[in-house]
């Protein structure tokens, strides 16, 4: 699914304009990006959690030419699906009351 597919999705089940749609769903990913930004996690129940992962700098090697390169640290955005997510994926429609 798009980024487009689910704007009109989301117009469509909530009976809204597209236009309106488009700005809730931008607002949306906008608030996740912004918290990732100041190195916060983002929990949504149900779905799961983002959140920063960091690597530190380090040696790695070119794999045509064989010499050794920098590798410079960066920090990439993580997804980890939550739990209900996992057993809907998985055809578990049981109710389990751990989950509060």
């Amino acid at each position: 699914m798009t980024k487009n597919e689910l704007i009109q999705q989301f117009a469509e089940k909530a009976a809204i304009p597209k236009v309106q749609s488009e700005i809730i769903v931008n607002q949306f990913f906008g608030s996740i990006f912004d918290a990732l930004v100041k190195g916060e996690s983002v929990e949504i129940r149900g779905l799961g959690t983002f959140h920063i992962k960091g690597y530190r700098a380090r040696k790695g090697r070119n794999p045509k030419s064989g010499k050794v390169v920098e590798v410079p640290s960066k920090k990439l955005p993580c997804f980890r699906a939550g739990k209900e997510m996992k057993k809907m994926l998985n055809g578990d429609t049981s109710k389990d009351d751990d989950d509060t």
